[in-house]
């Protein structure tokens, strides 16, 4: 149904339009969280290069839980304002971290890790979570992706609105 290969050809923007318009077909008419979380992980998992894990961290009122993902196992809940992930939830802004050492109170959930990427999501004032990625691959992540990871997860949004 859908080409899990990486997408590499052209440029990054090229990239990203191509994988918008696979992740609209892949949750198109599902509304339900956590499979469309599912399935947008393993699909950006498999569709971009030089990644080691991606995927959801959800609120639960309190904290960060692990949602779907790919990858090694995964640190099961963050608190809001420590480490990438606290940090984008709780700042609201998506982190581009180039050096995940040089990251004050980063939390090495797989020691490979080099670089992240975070997006918080939320609905209006509602915090829903994260979208996490981790690469091994020192300052794989820039502006270019932190656009399209945006762009990615507002389709995530629009996916699970009822």
């Amino acid at each position: 149904m859908f080409d899990a290969a990486p997408i590499e050809a052209g440029s990054k923007a090229q990239l990203y339009d191509a994988l918008a318009g696979q992740v609209r077909g892949l949750l198109h008419d599902e509304r339900d969280r956590v499979a469309n979380a599912a399935n947008f992980s393993a699909l950006v998992y498999h569709a971009l290069p030089d990644l080691n894990w991606c995927g959801f961290y959800f609120y639960d009122g309190t904290e960060l839980v692990v949602g779907p993902f790919q990858g090694k196992p995964a640190c099961v809940r963050i608190a809001l304002g420590r480490g990438v992930c606290g940090t984008a939830a709780a700042t609201r802004q998506t982190q581009l971290v180039p050096d995940v050492h040089a990251f004050e109170g980063h939390i090495a959930c797989d020691a490979a890790s080099r670089s992240e990427i975070v997006v918080p999501l939320y609905r209006g004032d509602a915090l829903i979570g994260v979208w996490d990625v981790d690469s091994p691959i020192p300052a794989r992540f820039d502006e270019d992706d932190r656009a399209g990871m945006q762009r990615l997860c507002a389709l995530f949004l629009e996916s699970i609105h009822a």
